[in-house]
């Protein structure tokens, strides 16, 4: 072994690769944005060129850096956003239409449809899920269905489907191997997540064929090797995971009770079950955390939609927010007197509300309401969101719920939005030593497959903290707080 792992994080809005060397120490970085399309209101879609494009520089560039050739890469991992659809034509390789995103709401209608013909408990049963434009299912229909000749195309075999670590896969090794993990088919609503394998009843619900799908593997084993012509070597793949799971995995959350939320463009919060696939009884997700040696890992999901995102709003659509980084800066000087709220439900709300028709509302605007009071509404709608997500979790897991939550992402950089978060909470927030967790999370399962990392156990030894914040407001200005934010949410809710 040479010491060395690449993990490549390919997210919604750049595609980043990081080199790792034995301890997980970065050694060499690289990383991309690509273009945001919008074709309508509420659609969302990348081109796939555009990701594999910024995939390959990415890599290029932090092996470089690093001073590591290829040949002396220990493995590949990679983590991706999820749900976001693809499909291509097996014998060229060419995507027959521009990828449509996880935060994509064209489906909702069709989703409308299932719910109304009593499809859901059937669909939350067998995957975990419920029924929502959020995940790939509806997505891949609607590629189908929207591509002239590509319904029939699939039938023969001559497309295939994949979210995007799928994608990467088939091209990394030149269109030998086809193939997804465990945690990734977890987000299709085609996949039944207590027997491991697609569901034919699922695939004739939602009118995909079976031809189409991937193959499913282990989040960490020998998944495939590079074709010698994209790095100049052959270099094997060996970890994947969605980027929730990653990061859960990054942030050594292995045992139940854990939890841990990642903070970019839309944030999600994880909260590991074990072997137990627990049901919610309040709206939340049971997704598959990760698979080693053919044994599931099981947690709880809250899913929010708009983050980091509703700050890039105000950078990028209204203009009053100089960059993101200024945004905590900015809050802190907002007047306290002001209880201004945003909602952001620019793409509809996620967990617990799934309702993909509210749209995004701000209340509590005067005359004297500016920048300073748009960006602490634009963070504190995050803090707010992810209240609603631990309640949830807790009356679903009970007492044995860690009281401390692990965060990971960009906007955990924020002092302010922490120390908010954890007020809002009322429990600790640990932030990390290391905040590339999703990257190290499928550095980590490479690693681990390569014997380079240590077992799950040792590796939970390692993890550093940083800093923790703990709750300093008053309990009776929290529960205001949470209720102004309660009633803004009712009065948004639009409902099917």
């Amino acid at each position: 072994m040479s010491g060395y792992v690449l993990a490549i994080d390919q997210g919604t809005t750049s595609s980043r690769a990081i080199v790792f060397d034995a301890h997980l120490n970065v050694v060499g970085v690289g990383q991309q944005e690509f273009p945001q399309h919008f074709p309508r209101s509420g659609w969302v879609e990348h081109d796939p060129d555009d990701i594999w494009r910024t995939v390959l520089e990415s890599c290029r560039f932090a092996l470089s850096r690093a001073g590591v050739a290829p040949r002396d890469l220990d493995g590949i991992g990679i983590t991706n956003q999820r749900e976001t659809t693809l499909v291509w034509e097996r014998g060229s390789g060419r995507p027959v239409h521009r990828a449509i995103v996880w935060q994509d709401r064209r489906t909702a209608d069709a989703c409308d449809r299932l719910k109304a013909a009593g499809h859901e408990p059937l669909i939350s049963r067998k995957t975990g899920l419920l029924i929502d434009p959020y995940f790939s299912g509806t997505k891949i229909a609607a590629i189908l269905d929207a591509t002239p000749g590509a319904r029939a195309q699939a039938e023969r075999g001559e497309l295939a489907f994949g979210t995007v670590d799928s994608f990467l896969i088939w091209r990394l090794t030149g269109g030998r191997t086809h193939i997804t993990d465990a945690t990734n088919a977890s987000r299709s609503m085609l996949f039944d997540i207590h027997k491991g394998a697609w569901d034919e009843e699922l695939l004739a619900m939602f009118g995909v064929p079976k031809a189409i799908l991937p193959r499913v593997t282990d989040s960490s084993g020998e998944l495939g090797v590079t074709d010698a012509e994209v790095f100049g070597a052959a270099v094997p793949i060996r970890g994947i995971a969605g980027d929730q799971q990653a990061a859960m995995v990054g942030q050594a959350c292995f045992e139940p009770g854990m939890m841990k939320s990642t903070y970019g463009t839309g944030c999600f919060a994880l909260l590991n079950t074990g072997a137990e696939a627990v049901a919610s009884r309040n709206r939340l997700l049971t997704t598959i955390a990760y698979q080693l040696n053919g044994k599931r890992v099981y947690a709880l999901e809250g899913a929010i939609f708009v983050a980091g995102a509703a700050v890039q709003w105000l950078r990028d659509g209204l203009g009053i927010v100089p960059s993101v980084d200024q945004s905590g800066p900015l809050a802190a000087e907002a007047d306290p007197h002001q209880d201004v709220i945003l909602v952001p439900a620019f793409v509809g709300l996620g967990a617990p509300h799934w309702d993909p028709n509210a749209r995004g509302a701000l209340f509590g605007i005067t005359r004297a309401t500016g920048p300073k009071e748009l960006a602490r509404a634009a963070l504190e709608s995050v803090c707010y969101q992810t209240a609603d997500l631990i309640d949830a979790m807790r009356a679903d897991w009970g007492a044995e719920a860690k009281t401390v939550l692990r965060v990971d992402g960009g906007m955990v950089a924020s002092d302010w939005t922490m120390q908010r978060l954890a007020d809002l909470l009322a429990a600790p927030v640990d932030r990390p030593r290391v905040l590339e967790t999703t990257a190290v999370g499928a550095a980590y399962l490479a690693g681990l497959q390569a014997g380079l990392y240590p077992s799950p156990d040792v590796f939970a030894q390692q993890w550093a903290l940083e800093r923790r914040f703990t709750p300093t407001m008053a309990a009776a200005e929290r529960e205001r707080r949470l209720a102004l934010w309660r009633d803004c949410v009712r009065r948004t809710l639009k409902g099917p």
